[in-house]
């Protein structure tokens, strides 16, 4: 007999995300995700002058503010009629980089590690490591004080925990050292973008900061800490978990719709996307890894069943936000995320998805760790193992080496023109009357767009279709599940009551929504939380 469950809010994610499941005979038989949270960016960007764009739209993620100010800067630049110089394209594709890698590891260790690592089992785990008895000492004082913060309510010792203890033990030991190396990844963004989150040196036109060549050295002494652990701990983290829930089936769970897309990111000097570290393009099931090109007339978001007022999907260039809450529905409206298709289907974003459009286009940097990779967990010449869960793991840990030694030949780069005497980072220009831009990019949860439309040298219209907006998205006018959505369908769950199997899917994905609302009383200053349900 079918039952449904609500998850809300789902937890170890950024923002607040509702989540209701159908499930029958052990398996989910249906799903709906609700973003509980309107912020309406695109409203409060009306009427103002277009250089705010990319200070405020920063504002909409706090863990990787890094792209919005590069996507809303490129799409100034595009509006404006700037090319910006090559030191300013490589501060951008260094300050960029070290986000993901700040953001990979992040996602890894701090917010999906817990699905696959049993905590308490690593009190059993048996070690003559002096470290990892230190650190096994350290968690048996924690677990015995009673206090276990954000492992509280984990669902401990489920039969869906397939690592053995010393395993565990040597997860959590590197979960607590991520916790440093994340400080060190935003450091690195930090050197040259002023501060981590929120950079301040990339407006339109290039870089506000000249670097020096004491910060080139700061760069470099920072990105080898942080791929000694990538290539130390973070790889093989991954390639030991992984043969363990390949082994009990994995490999085909969480696949979706098997449609993929990446705008690209970290330009090259042509400053075509095709052309990109990682390059644009799309990948969809009934063609497999034939690569497609994209553009962003491709791109129309649905409202049917979305709290916006709004008929036929339109393009972000003449989209409109227009919020109507109707109440939560999920035979009508349920959510206030917009139903983004490319070509009418929905997709995929993320670091799968880039690392599956790099391989079929070739780049041979992502054909050689993913056939590699394949080998290692015993899927030689199966890529189609990727297409899932255990995918998405891998790319994300792949991802973050490739992008780590490309920052290397970057930082080498940029401290050649330095010492060269070239140190131009920025491009002049005028705002102008009127005009229309575009900033398509990536950002470590995946496709990143910007549309802006300038009248009067003020903000007419302003749109963002952001990553998790693809993946956490509605069902359209026809009915077809969003990616999340569809991924979950058919996920084994072995106790409802504790879901893991769930958290699993959704978490793979990396949802980012937004954080709590807050609403002033004008009269009294009283600060009102409202939960939206």
């Amino acid at each position: 007999m079918a039952e449904r469950i609500v998850i809300d809010p789902i937890t170890r994610i950024e923002g607040h995300l509702k989540l209701e499941v159908e499930i029958d005979n052990g398996k989910v038989k249906d799903a709906w995700t609700s973003g509980t949270l309107f912020r309406g960016f695109e409203i409060m960007l009306k009427d103002r002058d277009p250089r705010d764009a990319w200070h405020l739209t920063q504002r909409i993620c706090g863990v990787c503010p890094t792209s919005h100010a590069h996507a809303s800067a490129q799409c100034l630049d595009d509006a404006f009629g700037v090319t910006i110089p090559t030191n300013g394209r490589i501060v951008r594709n260094i300050v960029e980089g070290a986000q993901f890698v700040h953001s990979h590891i992040l996602w890894f260790y701090h917010l999906a590690a817990l699905d696959y690592v049993d905590v308490p089992s690593a009190l059993s785990a048996k070690t003559s490591d002096p470290k990892l008895q230190a650190v096994q000492a350290k968690l048996k004082t924690f677990v015995d004080s009673g206090q276990l913060g954000p492992f509280a309510n984990g669902y401990w010792g489920h039969p869906a925990y397939k690592l053995p203890p010393e395993v565990n033990l040597l997860a959590v030991s590197h979960y607590l050292e991520a916790i440093e190396m994340q400080a060190k990844a935003a450091h690195l963004s930090a050197i040259l973008g002023g501060k981590m989150p929120m950079t301040m040196t990339s407006p339109p036109g290039g870089s506000s900061h000249v670097p020096t060549v004491d910060e080139i050295t700061q760069l470099v002494f920072r990105l080898t800490e942080l791929q000694d652990f990538i290539d130390n701990k973070f790889i093989p983290d991954v390639l030991a978990v992984a043969p363990f829930y390949i082994k009990e089936g994995y490999a085909g769970i969480g696949k979706g719709h098997g449609n993929y897309l990446s705008w690209g990111v970290f330009e090259d000097p042509s400053f075509d996307p095709k052309k990109r570290f990682l390059p644009r393009g799309a990948l969809f099931a009934d063609t497999g890894l034939e690569l497609h090109d994209v553009t962003p007339e491709d791109v129309t978001e649905d409202v049917s069943r979305a709290w916006y007022n709004g008929g036929t999907p339109l393009n972000p260039t003449v989209g409109v936000t227009d919020p109507n809450y109707t109440g939560y529905d999920t035979d009508d409206r349920y959510t206030w995320a917009k139903a983004p298709r490319l070509k009418g289907k929905p997709m995929e974003v993320g670091a799968l998805s880039r690392m599956l459009v790099a391989y079929a286009s070739g780049q041979p940097t992502a054909r050689a760790l993913i056939d590699d990779t394949l080998v290692k967990i015993g899927a030689s010449g199966k890529p189609e193992v990727l297409f899932g869960v255990i995918g998405r793991i891998a790319a994300r840990a792949l991802e973050c080496k490739m992008i780590a030694d490309e920052m290397s030949n970057w930082i080498l780069e940029l401290g050649g023109n330095i010492k060269a005497g070239d140190a131009k980072v920025f491009e002049d220009h005028e705002v102008p009357q009127s005009g229309n831009g575009i900033g398509l990019w990536e950002a470590p949860r995946g496709a990143l767009g910007h549309w802006i439309d300038i009248k009067n040298q003020r903000i007419n219209n302003y749109q963002c279709v952001v990553p998790t907006t693809w993946n956490v998205c509605p069902r359209d006018g026809d009915g077809v599940r969003g990616p999340i959505e569809e991924a979950l369908v058919g996920t084994p769950v072995a106790d409802a009551s504790q879901p893991i199997e769930i958290l699993r899917v959704v978490h793979s994905f990396d949802p980012c929504l937004a954080c709590t609302v807050h609403v002033i009383d004008p009269q009294t200053n009283e600060i009102r939380k409202f939960r939206v349900s």
